[in-house]
């Protein structure tokens, strides 16, 4: 059958706007997909939607296609995305106004069944077993044969709920070829596409550790498109003549972003990522092929958002001398404050951004924050405000802060549980409102995540003399978050350099280079044919994103913070 093109025009709830009419206009494409949902995302449409039951999905959806829905009309590009958000339906409907309004013809469907909040959460378990309490949402991870369902009954466009980030591609692609639930190589070929699409300009040189080399034009990155084969290989491409690039580090940095180890399990197919091979195909293109998929897990994940409670902060700036004394002074100030009312957290961090011998204020300062959280919000408003500004005469010379603190704000909090797949009515909503319900795989045919044992490793380089330098002039990183943990991907360009890496990069040594990941769970996963190493580091996020735990509360350059340590290397890989 024909190469099946699907495009990529969203990675997140606030991408470029014109991406969509960039997409279609620069060149071939059976579907155009958008990802505009992840786990903060679902917190703040969750928020909404408690303001208003109507909403609850992407409305910048519904401006860009105001634009574009004549021109994927008239050039028979299909659009399949999740920007349904907590309201598929109400999207759906809002989308099928737009038609009649603009006078395009459009079949539109929705996918459902995600939305479990109607479920007893006893139903629900964390991954150690144990029932999980109420919150303000709670959505399983659908697969993509409901879209695949719409598509076959010709639908145009098509909204879901919370899918996996995958099932964007996997579905029009099942739906094109044919494929049944049992081709696992097939879907997980699909499945390794999808992710390479779902975060849009990042494989498209976006975000990646060797921006600098190459003389590629940055400035903005074309949105990538992957060719599919009957067989589940595929290339990821862009279209001509935009910006940024595509080559297997490219790639290679996606694969490995918010991963974990070779199995990776969704809700049609786990997918060995053990078993990805990747060839540059020419300029711009890279073949991925050899993907092996097995049976799915028995359970669905099911991302729930709560709020946690009120947090605040304040940053006192310390400039000048004598940094490390006014940081004990005003933090020795607040405890007294506190002793009245102490929130129930309390986090200090001093940042060194000071320089001696500044030629600037700025330069010359170091940044004291302080941030609090209670499950009241007066502990963390009034109580940290009045004690913060009635300092302001009476401490360290030169007081001040960025900003005064203000009365507190709600923080929310994610965390995933499972559910049975036989447990969670999936269904494509047809046109015409026709509902198909998309049948769970049988037990029988489900199997139970397992680790897969680590391979062996490659001969490690012969000795010879080393300089320290930075880990990065040799290894690229990726990292990023799921929940309140973390994944750092660090792979080499080069078999050298990867024989290198292998034996030298450790849990032990990345513990060493990353200090605040010492007291915490860190796994290292080995993925040879991609020379890489995946390190997921547990809690390093806290409750996750929404909660801002940490500086960089979506871990996004904790890579780049690993490659910026310095390494005995062998002088013949630099």
């Amino acid at each position: 059958m024909t190469v099946l093109r699907i495009g990529n025009a969203s990675g997140f709830y606030g991408d470029r706007f014109d991406a969509l009419r960039e997409m279609l206009t620069g060149g071939e494409l059976d579907v155009l997909t958008g990802d505009y949902l992840a786990e903060l995302t679902m917190l703040i449409l969750g928020r909404d939607r408690l303001k208003d039951p109507a909403a609850g999905y992407a409305r910048t959806f519904l401006r860009q296609l105001e634009e574009c829905l004549g021109l994927a009309h008239d050039r028979g590009v299909r659009v399949v995305t999740n920007a349904g958000g907590l309201n598929p339906a109400g999207l759906a409907d809002a989308v099928r106004r737009l038609a009649d309004r603009l006078g395009i013809p459009a079949r539109v469907a929705h996918v459902e069944g995600d939305d479990l909040g109607a479920v007893p959460h006893s139903r629900l378990r964390a991954s150690g077993g144990t029932p999980v309490p109420g919150g303000l949402t709670a959505h399983a991870y659908l697969g993509g044969h409901g879209i695949a369902a719409c598509l076959r009954e010709g639908a145009d466009i098509v909204v879901t709920g919370r899918v996996t980030d995958a099932a964007l591609v996997t579905g029009p692609a099942a739906a094109h070829f044919g494929w049944g639930p049992k081709e696992y190589d097939r879907l997980a070929g699909a499945v390794v596409a999808g992710h390479v699409l779902e975060c849009g300009t990042q494989a498209t040189g976006g975000n990646y550790a060797f921006f600098a080399e190459g003389g590629h034009d940055l400035r903005r990155p074309g949105f990538p498109l992957a060719e599919i084969h009957e067989d589940g290989s595929c290339v990821i491409t862009k279209h001509p003549g935009t910006g940024g690039f595509v080559d297997v580090g490219t790639v290679t940095a996606q694969l490995l972003y918010e991963t974990t180890g070779a199995r990776y399990a969704g809700p049609d197919v786990t997918t060995r990522l053990d078993t990805v091979r990747l060839t540059q195909d020419g300029p711009d293109r890279v073949r991925i092929q050899g993907v092996r998929g097995e049976a799915p897990p028995p359970t669905l994940k099911v991302g729930r958002t709560r709020l946690g409670g009120f947090r605040n902060e304040v940053v006192f700036v310390l400039t000048g001398l004598d940094i490390e004394a006014k940081a004990a002074l005003v933090r020795e100030q607040m405890a007294q404050a506190f002793l009245k009312s102490r929130p129930a957290e309390v986090r200090w961090e001093l940042v060194r951004t000071d320089r001696t011998d500044a030629g600037t204020e700025e330069t010359a300062s170091a940044l004291l924050r302080l941030v609090v959280r209670d499950p009241q919000q007066e502990a963390v408003g009034r109580t940290l405000s009045g004690a913060a500004v009635e300092l302001a005469l009476a401490s360290y010379p030169g007081f001040h802060v960025l900003a005064p603190p203000g009365k507190g704000a709600p923080y929310g909090v994610f965390e995933v549980a499972y559910v049975p797949q036989d447990e969670v009515e999936h269904v494509a909503v047809l046109d015409d409102g026709r509902r198909l319900s998309v049948p769970a795989p049988p037990v029988a045919d489900t199997l139970v995540l397992e680790e897969v044992a680590e391979p062996a490793l490659p001969e490690p380089p012969p000795s010879g003399p080393v300089r320290r330098v930075p880990l990065g002039l040799v290894a690229g990183a990726r990292s990023g978050d799921k929940g309140g943990n973390a994944n750092v991907g660090v792979w080499a360009r080069t078999d050298e350099a990867w024989r290198w890496l292998a034996h030298e990069l450790t849990t032990d040594r990345f513990r060493q280079l990353v200090p605040e990941s010492r007291e915490l769970a860190v796994t290292r996963h080995t993925l040879p044919r991609l020379r890489a190493l995946n390190f997921v580091v547990e809690g390093i996020l806290g409750d996750g994103v929404a909660a801002q735990h940490r500086f960089d509360p979506q871990a996004k350059a904790l890579g780049e913070w690993l490659r910026s340590r310095h390494l005995d290397i062998p002088e013949a890989l630099l």
